[in-house]
């Protein structure tokens, strides 16, 4: 239409100017001529204006039908649109919604002039102009939000589509909750508890070991199959896995109230694994969680997850295995495994202590009796056992220890690594050395903590020793007949052992006095010994300052130090310190290092700050552990720490401050 309308405006333009031309040619010849023409160029003219406004109201008045019609037939599809539709205004009111959306999302409820923001949980304004839309929930109905923009009258408006999802949501639900999981239980100390009871004890013990888990069964519609006499996998929905989780897998809190006539509890540790995986895979995933939990001392439960493990429990003393058969099996291994190499190096923890450098003399002395080149590798610079390796290379051990750079350049394809006193890539004296090794071998006695070394050849791993010294002096007696301990790597051994028992008080157990005698045996003095844990005036000065700040949360003595030149050993040893306090359960010392701030944690049993350590991104033991936070203010550092202890104590439920009361 509009193209015909334009042809004939250049036409009558045409004309027009035609008829003056020849009008103005006229002039100059006869007058009548030019008179008759002038008259007919008046009458062309007139004509072409009049035709020209009568076909520009005659499209006008088209145009207005079309549009008339064309706007009927978009009310009406909105109307009659499928999809449920909300019309608003700038500020978001409603003004005009079609049935669907009244009667269907709604639910018949009033929403005229009310803020679409109001009627709809979740809306975001952004998300509704995304491809992807925005998910609300509106009367309890899920529903994808998208949107459209208009201007034509003058006035911003947004018209609101919405697409139901409810039903969606509930299939997702239910696939969500009904996913399997998978548990392997087993029980810790079993045959610990048998060892003394008498036959009508053990079958009470069994008969409500056997009650505990039939509980478990009826409460969560578990499947529950007994692989042995102290290992269990069950199958649970993962509705019935999360409530486990909100009341911090209650069943470990059961088993512990079973108790023999010795007054011994009965702890279980769980492996759970849970995910979009085969049950195969499940199963494979839960025995690591379970392994886990093991290594990490026992009585808790280990969830794996996408970025790690989430623990529970955890709050129990660990409990002693007696049992040197698995020292024999691994000291048989190791042997072989030098015998089969060209040499080895011995490495420990960075900040290296008594217990990491004297298991590591220990080991590389037992590998030299062997008739293998052996090596330890030790940062002089940061390590906190100068003393004994002063001690140690006074004895004659001459070229014993090196440097980092220098363990590198001794790496070959049957070079043997072997690390002590610790299971934990990140924190190793050299990371380049671990890297290049292709064989190495663990051997630690702190709780399992994520991140371990996992391609170790033997990882030999016991959290219920007393320390690193105590496994590498069982294991050198069963390493080879030709392995004679002498009396400096005896006393470095057993300064080792004496360190991480606070001599004798904590963590000693049977294995931990007989190893402490055979070395007493190889010629020990423990007055010696006791040298090396003596410090200078100054280092007494500074520990007594440290002392005299502390404050006193939850039971939990805290202090924060300056930093001294040796606070790398006097805070842990004021930590100690703090705990001879009467009414003080656990201890923290807090001090300012170039990386951040760090801490140094102790117990006497009752309150595990392994736990608490970990929540700062550090770990150890039940009763001694520690953490670094880089990059922090001292006054931050201390609230988290005050945040670490609290979450602690929820954690327990009453388990904790039960023990330490």
């Amino acid at each position: 239409m509009k193209k015909k309308i334009d042809l004939l405006e250049i036409a009558l333009i045409i004309f027009m100017a035609i008829s003056v031309i020849f009008t103005a040619m006229a002039a100059g010849y006869d007058p009548k001529i030019f008179m008759i023409q002038l008259f007919i160029t008046v009458c062309a003219v007139a004509f072409g204006i009049w035709r020209l406004f009568s076909a520009r109201r005659d499209s006008r008045k088209f145009l207005e039908y079309i549009g008339g019609r064309l706007g009927a037939v978009k009310s009406d599809a909105l109307i009659k649109f499928p999809l449920p539709v909300a019309v608003t205004n700038g500020e978001g009111e409603v003004i005009w919604t079609n049935s669907l959306f009244h009667d269907g999302v709604m639910k018949g409820a009033e929403c005229f002039g009310k803020n679409i923001k109001d009627l709809c949980e979740g809306f975001d304004m952004e998300k509704v102009f995304s491809p992807g839309g925005n998910e609300v929930v509106c009367q309890e109905g899920n529903y994808c939000v998208c949107s459209t923009t208009s201007t034509e009258i003058g006035e911003r408006l947004y018209a609101f589509y919405f697409i139901d999802k409810t039903n969606e949501r509930k299939l997702e639900k239910l696939y969500e909750e009904s996913r399997p999981a998978v548990l392997s239980i087993t029980l810790d100390n079993l045959e610990e508890l048998f060892a003394n009871c008498k036959e009508s004890e053990k079958s009470w013990i069994k008969g409500e070991v056997e009650k505990l888990f039939e509980d478990f069964v009826a409460e969560n519609h578990a499947f529950l199959k007994r692989n042995s006499s102290s290992k269990y996998v069950a199958i649970v929905e993962e509705k019935y896995l999360r409530q486990m989780e909100e009341r911090r897998f209650s069943i470990l809190d059961r088993a512990r109230k079973i108790l023999t006539s010795e007054e011994q509890p009965v702890t279980l540790s769980i492996g759970v694994a849970r995910g979009d995986y085969s049950l195969d895979k499940l199963n494979e995933f839960s025995l690591q969680a379970l392994e886990m939990a093991l290594g990490r001392g026992g009585d808790q439960a280990a969830v794996k997850t996408v970025n790690g493990y989430e623990f529970y429990g955890g709050f129990a003393k660990g409990v002693e295995k007696r049992t040197k058969v698995k020292t024999r099996v691994v000291a048989a291994a190791l042997a072989d495994l030098i015998e089969s190499s060209s040499n080895v190096i011995v490495m420990g923890h960075r900040f290296g202590d008594l217990d990491c450098i004297g298991a590591a003399i220990g080991m590389a002395e037992g590998v030299r009796d062997m008739e293998k080149d052996c090596h330890i590798v030790v940062n002089r610079e940061t390590c906190l056992a100068k003393p004994l390796i002063d001690k140690t290379e006074k004895a004659g051990t001459l070229e014993l220890f090196i440097s980092p750079e220098e363990g590198l350049s001794l790496i070959n394809e049957e070079t043997l690594l072997i690390i002590v006193d610790t299971h934990i890539g990140s924190l190793l004296e050299s990371k380049e050395i671990f890297a290049k090794c292709r064989n190495v071998v663990v051997i630690d006695h702190h709780r399992r903590m994520v991140g371990s070394i996992d391609n170790a050849v033997i990882f030999y791993h016991e959290p219920y020793a007393s320390s690193a010294s105590e496994m590498v002096t069982e294991l050198l007696q069963y390493l080879d007949g030709r392995c004679r301990i002498k009396k400096a790597e005896a006393e470095a051994l057993l300064s080792g052992i004496m360190l991480d028992t606070k001599s004798f008080s904590m963590r000693a157990g049977v294995r931990t006095f007989e190893a402490a005698a055979y070395l007493k045996k190889m010629g020990a003095d423990t007055v010696r010994v006791k040298e090396l844990f003596s410090g200078s005036l100054q280092s007494y000065q500074h520990r007594s300052k440290i002392v005299s700040t502390a404050e006193i949360y939850r039971g939990c003595a805290v202090s924060f130090a300056k930093s001294y030149d040796d606070i790398g050993i006097v805070a842990p040893q004021a930590a100690d310190e703090l705990l001879s306090i009467r009414g003080v359960a656990s201890s923290v010392v807090m001090y300012k290092t170039p990386a951040g701030v760090s801490f140094s944690a102790r117990s006497l049993g009752g309150m595990n700050v392994q736990v608490i350590m970990e929540s700062l991104g550090g770990g150890g033991h039940q009763t001694m552990a520690g953490a670094q936070i880089p990059d922090i203010a001292p006054a931050e550092a201390k609230e988290r720490l005050f945040a670490a202890i609290d979450d602690y104590y929820e954690k327990a439920a009453g388990h904790a401050d039960e023990q330490i009361n």
